[in-house]
């Protein structure tokens, strides 16, 4: 931060709309500039012309009136940063809103910042494990990747972040939840669960309610992509979970009618493509040379009635390297998470996953595609089934099974790994019940550790399936098949019976 104004000039309040001051009189510009109007009053300019600059306000200690002088200087809006933010709950301008006082900042950081230069970057390599199967498994995410979540209202969108925020726990990573116009009662669901389940060790929420202005729901991710920014420069690795850039669209509509620019589609400024193209640049995954640490996205945006059409949609996806599309239909069978395999994708692809990942999960995404249509297909015959295709619906149940997970349980990638190994082998063919399959699941973690301890700090050591970790996978998922068939002996006797 500047540590004096080496330039200054002032200018001349003209008139005031909402959170919109016009101001002429300025010889010298440029968007993000800030403006004092005196009494700790501030504003940054939105856009300008040759007579008068759009200054939206984001301090204001003192009403706005005709005629009031204000001070330009060459400097933008600094955002505060540090390590002090990690565990607190702050608004768009690094103001504590948890009720345990200031917070120290260590650097001042541009809200508008640039994005770090090709030059500057290295290709993805390196997984960002989300503890999500479904994600882990077909959707990868890699470490400075830039990915898109999108889905109807109420299909599970904010569940997908808080259990990859939840994942982090103890792997290095710092978690930004930035809440955009979020009601209060969600919000508060959030904090106690990242309480409860102790991620405020490492994690940031920024929040930007639905009761604040547009300009704070305005600048809300900024904030936070300068917040990440302060630790990846610092060599570390950070993830951003935008909740959601509808809200942050809507509010930028808003100010845009204020400022008077022409509206076009879906009544958006035509610029709001450059608004959030220019923000998700800013993750990125650093070389060597410049701390190699990264700065993960996922933005999310709400659907209407599943329409991926709409203007901020295909915007985003047209700018992000993959999407995650939540479906209501899949969310209403009680499928979680409600994830349509067909229209999601990550162009990352298989180049950030574990060898062991890449090998057990190289054909779900086909097989699950497949099982969903012949299931759907088996709904309308009349006759009997076959053999064969009675092995495959079974198949199919036991992979959707395996795909399925209540929200706020997140699973390890070793454990991933063992369930899709097991399916794969055909070793969870002998579970026939629902509830086996789900004692399976549920319980082979802790049956790993009580009897092979070290096979899976063996697995993540290698992150590769080599013959004695196949031979140790298949042996201990054959002992615990065996234990579950003995628990519900007395059913099939009964069945015999």
């Amino acid at each position: 931060m500047s540590s004096g104004l080496k330039y200054k000039e002032y200018g001349t309040v003209k008139s005031a709309a909402g959170c919109i001051t016009n101001v002429i009189g300025l010889q010298n510009c440029f968007l993000g500039q800030l403006l004092k109007f005196g009494a700790g009053t501030e504003g940054i300019i939105m856009g300008f012309d040759e007579k008068n600059a759009q200054v939206l306000m984001v301090k204001e200690n003192q009403p706005i009136a005709p005629g009031q002088k204000v001070l330009a200087t060459l400097e933008p809006f600094y955002m505060p940063a540090g390590k002090n933010f990690v565990g607190r709950i702050v608004n768009p301008l690094g103001e504590a809103m948890d009720g345990l006082g200031p917070i120290k900042p260590d650097e001042y950081i541009p809200y508008f910042n640039e994005a770090p230069g090709i030059m500057d970057r290295q290709s993805l390599s390196d997984t960002l494990e989300t503890g999500v199967k479904l994600i882990d498994a077909l959707l990868p995410l890699g470490k400075g990747q830039r990915s898109l979540c999108l889905g109807d209202k109420m299909t599970g969108k904010t569940a997908i972040g808080t259990d990859i925020i939840l994942n982090q726990k103890g792997k290095g990573v710092i978690c930004i939840y930035c809440a955009i116009g979020k009601p209060r009662a969600a919000l508060v669901r959030v904090v106690d669960l990242f309480k409860e389940r102790g991620a405020f060790d490492y994690t940031i929420i920024l929040n930007a309610p639905a009761q604040s202005s547009p300009g704070q729901q305005y600048l809300a991710p900024y904030a936070a992509c300068s917040l990440g920014e302060y630790f990846m420069r610092k060599g570390g690795h950070v993830f951003v979970y935008f909740d959601d850039f509808t809200k942050h669209a809507w509010a930028y509509r808003e100010l845009s009618l204020l400022m008077q620019v022409p509206p076009g589609r879906d009544s958006y400024p035509g610029d709001i493509f450059y608004l959030h193209s220019r923000m998700i640049e800013r993750a990125a995954r650093l070389n060597k040379a410049n701390g190699g640490g990264s700065m993960t996205f996922i933005p999310v945006v709400e659907l209407l009635e599943g329409d991926l059409t709409a203007y901020v949609p295909t915007n985003l996806v047209s700018m992000t390297d993959g999407q995650i599309f939540l479906s209501m239909p899949l969310f209403n069978e009680g499928f979680r998470p409600a994830v349509d395999v067909g229209l999601s994708v990550s162009r990352v692809g298989t180049k950030v996953q574990w060898k062991a990942m890449k090998k057990v999960a190289a054909s779900l995404r086909l097989e699950f595609i497949q099982y969903k249509e012949l299931l759907r297909i088996s709904k309308l015959q009349t006759g009997g089934q076959s053999d064969e295709v009675r092995d495959q619906l079974n198949a199919g149940r036991i992979l959707q099974a395996c795909l399925t997970q209540p929200a706020g349980k997140p699973v390890p990638v070793e454990v991933q790994v063992l369930l899709f190994f097991a399916k794969g082998e055909k070793i969870l063919m002998k579970l026939e019940r629902k509830e086996e399959i789900a004692d399976f699941i549920a319980g082979i973690e802790a049956y790993v550790y009580e009897k092979d301890p070290e096979l899976f700090p063996l697995l993540i050591e290698k992150k590769d399936l080599d013959n004695e970790i196949k031979g140790r996978l298949a042996n201990v998922a054959q002992a615990f098949v065996n234990e579950v068939k003995e628990r519900y002996k007395h059913l099939d006797d009964e069945d015999v019976a």
